[in-house]
């Protein structure tokens, strides 16, 4: 755009066809305040447009792009208006689609989902009737997969081991007490003795090698004792464990 025979600024082709603006067109100063606020607000839509092009995103997250980048608070709004109205944003569709991904790729309970939303902005209103939406038996069937899948790691445990890791594991992922119980009531934690004897010995290394270096004799005894029960291990198996470390070191 030129003004008196001198260039002013640049208005985008949607301003030029609404304006009805053609060579030598007389302009007033108030439509001139019209188009630089008309474009700014064009300006702001394609750079919107281009932030939603890489993932869906909140109305949150697009606002607080856009101030990122410098436009107005009323720019901002216009451009989120004109995006809802075309479909580009819907915190709706938005809240529903993480609830999906969220809970079939990374098995996550309705707590961390919600925690999600919140940070990405979504209302309160609207976080609570999505979530309705993940029924307690859909929870239980996927909190049950993550303490299946859970469970198949780490053979040198001990089953007290196991059983609070998965717990832990499923209280990150935002899931309820009572789904967590559900879920580790179907997880076979018992182990045959040859497997006792793996995971005793594992763990008793474990916990001499740590202890060894520091202390000797009967500190280091009640030391290793003490790390060995903590970690599920029963006393007979430590004593059995102890008994056989005191051989090695007569030895």
């Amino acid at each position: 755009m030129f003004l008196d025979e001198e260039y002013a600024f640049s208005v985008h082709e949607s301003v030029l066809v609404k304006f009805g603006l053609t060579k030598g067109m007389t302009l007033e100063d108030w439509s001139v305040d019209d188009m630089v606020y008309e474009d700014e607000i064009q300006k702001a839509f394609n750079r919107a447009l281009h932030y939603l092009g890489f993932r869906m995103r909140s109305e949150h997250e697009v606002k607080q792009k856009l101030v990122e980048l410098k436009y107005g608070e009323a720019v901002i709004m216009e451009a989120i208006v004109k995006l809802r109205n075309l479909g580009f944003l819907n915190d709706k569709t938005f809240s529903k689609a993480l609830l999906e991904t969220q809970k079939n790729t990374s098995g996550q309970g309705p707590r961390a989902i919600q925690q999600r939303l919140q940070q990405k902005g979504i209302d309160k209103d609207l976080q609570e009737k999505v979530l309705n939406e993940y029924s307690e038996s859909e929870q239980l069937e996927v909190a049950r997969k993550m303490a299946e899948k859970e469970a198949r790691r780490n053979r040198t445990e001990s089953p007290q081991q196991k059983e609070r890791r998965i717990q832990n594991s499923l209280l990150r992922k935002g899931y309820s007490y009572d789904i967590i119980k559900d879920a580790l009531s179907s997880i076979e934690f018992e182990i045959d003795e040859e497997e006792w004897d793996e995971v005793t010995t594992s763990i008793g290394e474990k916990a001499w090698r740590r202890y060894s270096s520091r202390y000797s004799g009967n500190e280091l005894h009640q030391r290793v004792k003490r790390s060995m029960y903590q970690k599920g291990i029963p006393f007979d198996k430590i004593d059995m464990f102890i008994e056989q470390k005191e051989l090695e070191e007569n030895d």
